[in-house]
């Protein structure tokens, strides 16, 4: 049995719980991750993120799936972390670094009128598009608009990593979307060795981008930060947008931009704050 003090904030939806471990480290964490998570007899969210010191950074994040599985990045977490560790007091700086399983990430935080972070600005860096280290199964150099077949239907995919998986398609409708069928058989297609988050996405315009996520280990969740990202520059590389754009997920919007000079992509977003706890696992 372990008690510990949580934090429960979401990112456009988003939720995860975040648990201060600069000093103690949580045990059988990918237990309490499963049962932090469960929506009915737990706390309730998408996962777990411990954050934690780093030799690398200013905090280092570690992340669990609401299935217990770590992860390697949740672009609506890192922004999440950066409010935590200002508005907790665990720093006075505006621009940190946090270490993830993908690299270190630069967190620019927008503090209000209160003092407080309400947005913030994610260089989540270079996107991967060599499909072997996404990874997916292929031997071409860019997996751009390729055919796969699911459920008995052909779909057009473009697969990105922004440090972790992304298979990103584009459809009439999001909102008839169903989701909870064709996303399970997405995630698990041979042709994704780790399994694959799924973004389905449908043009507004331009500048606008609706999107559906169905992310690995968790099940379809109102906002995906690097999934945003996998389509922003999916979108980009197929010529429906030009670099930037505003990507409305079920539960807010994102704007990312991809840089061509230096190459990253940018998220902004929200980062709010929902209730502290105190649970025993």
């Amino acid at each position: 049995m372990q008690t510990f003090r949580f934090t429960k904030m979401h990112g456009a939806g988003n939720d995860y719980i975040y648990v201060d471990c600069t000093e103690k480290m949580l045990t059988n964490i990918n237990e309490t991750a499963r049962k932090v998570s469960d929506r009915h007899f737990g706390i309730g969210s998408d996962g777990l993120v411990l954050i934690c010191k780093s030799d690398k950074a200013d905090f280092r994040m570690d992340m669990y799936n609401s299935d217990g599985s770590q992860a390697e990045m949740c672009g609506n977490a890192t922004r999440c972390v950066g409010k935590y560790v200002h508005d907790k007091g665990l720093t006075d700086k505006t621009t940190i670094t946090l270490e993830t399983l993908a690299g270190i990430k630069i967190l620019e935080l927008n503090l209000g009128d209160d003092g407080t972070v309400k947005t913030v600005r994610v260089n989540m860096g270079a996107p991967e598009l060599v499909p072997k280290n996404i990874p997916i199964d292929s031997e071409k150099d860019r997996f751009i608009m390729e055919p796969v077949e699911v459920c008995g239907k052909e779909y057009k995919v473009t697969g990105v990593s922004m440090g972790n998986p992304h298979a990103v398609t584009y459809i009439d409708d999001t909102d008839s979307l169903e989701i909870e069928k064709i996303g399970p058989e997405f995630e698990t297609h041979k042709l994704f060795p780790k399994k694959i988050n799924t973004e389905f996405a449908q043009i507004v315009d331009r500048n606008t981008i609706k999107m559906r996520v169905w992310e690995r280990g968790a099940g379809e969740t109102l906002a995906c930060g690097t999934g945003a990202c996998a389509t922003l520059v999916a979108s980009t590389l197929t010529g429906f947008v030009d670099g930037e754009a505003d990507l409305v997920l079920l539960g807010g919007t994102l704007h990312i931009k991809w840089d061509k000079d230096d190459n990253n992509v940018y998220m902004t977003g929200p980062a709010e704050f929902v209730f502290d706890g105190e649970i025993t696992i």
